[in-house]
């Protein structure tokens, strides 16, 4: 039951962000729910990879009944850790060079100044 809580959260944080990047007209922020998707996927990537009473796959002299944690989402969340981090990054230079031209980060004022 312990092990159902993690994917709820999964579903509150995909919530939230999804609300976060449709509503709100400041890029900054719609950055940030980016971010918070990013956490959710991790979220959900590592509540894949859990195994009760798994241990870490370091171990090399483990017993042959001990059930492992499986390694391959581990290293999926840590590049998409990485990969996020840089998107992430790029996104808010854009968002500095939108700034530096149009003066504003509201998408609405953006659109109204390019017509």
């Amino acid at each position: 039951m312990i092990a159902n809580y993690s994917f709820v959260a999964v579903a509150l944080l995909i919530g939230i962000s999804f609300a976060i990047i449709l509503l709100k007209r400041n890029m900054i922020k719609m950055i940030m729910g980016l971010g918070i998707l990013e956490g959710a996927v991790n979220l959900f990537l590592v509540s894949l990879g859990y195994r009760e009473n798994g241990i870490a796959p370091i171990f090399t002299s483990a017993p042959a009944d001990m059930t492992m944690v499986m390694p391959t989402v581990q290293a999926l969340t840590l590049t998409n850790i990485v990969i996020g981090v840089a998107t992430t990054a790029l996104m808010l230079v854009f968002v500095m060079f939108i700034h530096k031209k149009y003066g504003t980060i509201n998408a609405n004022e953006i659109r109204r100044l390019r017509e």
